[in-house]
């Protein structure tokens, strides 16, 4: 079930990234209409998390990536990371390292590109290095 939440917060990152005119509230509202309110509520707690933290988060995931500045990755993997960093890092209910990291690369298999889940993996396991340092 949680896995469903992630997959509607991603959708909802990513549609405002792109689309900032629409609210997380309208998008919700549409995600609600066709679905189990546990899944949108967890949902929405991921994304204004996501939301509260993303500076935190962002520089995170810039630290743990070498090549690759954050605005420069796929709008999927940019915020599926981003939501894996919440829960591991920023959730009132932290999220073991490698279970996000595992959900994580799932959704990655089924909304990114090829190279999603194998780069989703590296930079997560390289947060989690810089993390126990």
């Amino acid at each position: 079930m949680r896995r469903q939440s992630r997959e509607i917060a991603l959708q909802i990152l990513f549609q405002t990234e792109y689309a900032p005119q629409i609210s997380y509230e309208d998008l919700f509202s549409i995600h609600e209409s066709q679905g189990d309110r546990s899944l949108i509520k967890y949902a929405d707690e991921v994304v204004r998390g996501v939301h509260d933290h993303k500076v935190l988060i962002d520089e995170k995931i810039q630290n743990a990536s070498r090549h690759w500045k954050i605005e420069r990755m796929g709008g999927v993997d940019r915020n599926l990371l981003r939501i894996a960093v919440f829960e591991m890092l920023f959730s009132p209910e932290h999220l073991e390292p490698k279970i996000a990291i595992n959900e994580a690369i799932e959704v990655a298999k089924v909304f990114g590109s090829q190279e999603s889940p194998a780069f989703v993996n590296g930079i997560l396991d390289q947060i989690v290095r810089n993390e126990s340092k």
